[in-house]
């Protein structure tokens, strides 16, 4: 018995009107961002009439590296990049630093004024140079640091807050139960003063640099800047919680006990006291005596310093996770053991150590990237933690990321994360995530 397939065909019904649907007048024009590039030139066998009527194709300008420094020192090259820059809230921070800074210098006796005059004038050209600019511009919260702490010794003794004697030792009973501090002094021995001397007095003021230069080597653009003004910045506060709360460190505990402390009574080396008899060289004695801040035990700014580091050392080479940890803890130790910080003290430098790394981890900090191994190695940065829409980049050409396809101009690397969620249009794109924000803005507009 035979059986016979039968096919029926019908015709697809197009909806009403649908020639006027696809009529040209109707149509919108394809976006920008769809466009395919323009890969070969047009045919010569054009007419000449048609060739007027379009415009020229826009050469596109050169690629820079992300890795490339300025070499430039035109102070006009600067004034046309504020004149065109697109300003934005986080601009602020360069009012309150001067701010800072004219205070620090205002409040330094003598007067001096032609001298403080050239000064000012010397660090504004290397701000508005180009070459020294990207150096010194985010720098410039760690220079406000120093003179803010040196010129605070000549704020006048009436207009300050009480010192506080008996805050940090009954904080340490509340939270710990016994006094660390007093714990690990009470024993000294050469050998552990040379332990704790290591990263208490030279660690702390030789670390930063070196940190500094191996971020700067080996990890991505852009991470200096950002360790630098997260540093500046950070001990800024610092000192102003110790100028606003000042407080007595534990060496003044075991010298005066708890009796009131006043102002212009001198510092004490503590512990380093030891090493400089040990070494026969005065390298601290004088230095903590004379001390411009000698009741800001809290916070700890050794401790915030060395946390601060391990946080960014740790981000961006994960291999050095365990050594940075074990930094940290050894540099705790030393203040304690030296007689210069209570437990507490290190809590509190750590809180704002880190709470300023997870904010600028978040939204400004550069992240690395597997298989780059020196600076130059990147061929585009993406900042902060933004999550990605790896879809939607695939789907509109943007993954594999190439050479200059998604790189950021760099002749400012050093201001333009500051304003970047708030410039990305102005700046350029310099990663698939940002590239997806310029995208989101121009579907708007289309």
């Amino acid at each position: 018995m035979q059986q016979t397939n039968t096919v029926v065909e019908t015709e697809t019904q197009l909806p009403l009107g649908w020639r006027e649907r696809l009529s040209p007048s109707k149509l919108k024009s394809i976006p920008g961002r769809y466009n395919l590039p323009r890969m070969f030139s047009r045919s010569s066998s054009n007419s000449s009439s048609r060739s007027r009527s379009k415009q020229p194709m826009r050469q596109p300008a050169p690629i820079k590296s992300v890795a490339a420094l300025q070499t430039s020192f035109k102070v006009t090259d600067t004034f046309e990049l504020l004149w065109t820059r697109r300003w934005s809230v986080f601009d602020a921070q360069h009012i309150i630093l001067a701010g800072f800074t004219i205070f620090s210098i205002w409040i330094i006796e003598p007067s001096a004024p032609i001298i403080k005059n050239l000064a000012v004038f010397g660090y504004l050209l290397l701000l508005f140079m180009p070459a020294t600019s990207q150096f010194f511009l985010p720098s410039w919260p760690i220079w406000t640091y120093l003179l803010y702490f040196f010129s605070s010794r000549f704020i006048p003794y009436d207009i300050r807050p009480d010192i506080f004697v008996k805050v940090l030792p009954a904080l340490e009973d509340i939270l710990y139960g016994t006094n660390f501090s007093s714990i690990f002094s009470s024993w000294n021995h050469p050998v552990l003063d040379v332990f704790a001397w290591f990263p208490y007095g030279l660690g702390h003021f030789g670390l930063p640099a070196i940190c500094s230069a191996v971020m700067f080597i080996f990890a991505a653009p852009g991470t200096v800047p950002m360790f630098a003004k997260s540093f500046g910045w950070m001990s800024v506060l610092g000192v102003s919680i110790q100028l606003f709360f000042p407080c007595t460190p534990p060496w003044y505990e075991r010298l005066h006990g708890l009796e009131p402390a006043k102002y212009g009574m001198q510092g004490s080396p503590a512990g380093l006291a030891r090493i400089d008899a040990l070494f026969g060289v005065d390298m601290y004695t004088t230095s903590f005596t004379t001390a411009p801040v000698p009741f800001g035990a809290f916070p700890s700014l050794h401790a915030a310093d060395a946390i601060l580091e391990a946080l960014f050392m740790s981000y961006c080479f994960p291999r050095l996770r365990a050594l940075c940890t074990f930094y940290v803890v050894w540099i705790c130790w030393a203040t304690m053991y030296l007689n210069h910080h209570y437990a507490v003290d290190l809590l509190g430098g750590g809180i704002i150590a880190y709470s300023i790394f997870f904010v600028v981890r978040k939204f400004w900090l550069p992240r690395p990237q597997v298989g780059k191994k020196y600076r130059w190695d990147y061929e585009y940065v993406e900042i902060g933690e933004m999550k990605q829409n790896k879809v939607l980049d695939e789907e509109l050409g943007y993954n594999p990321v190439r050479t200059g396809k998604r790189s950021i101009d760099w002749a400012d690397e050093f201001t333009v994360l500051d304003s970047f969620m708030h410039s990305a249009s102005s700046s350029g794109n310099s990663s698939p995530t940002t590239s997806f924000r310029s995208d989101r803005s121009d579907r708007r507009r289309d």
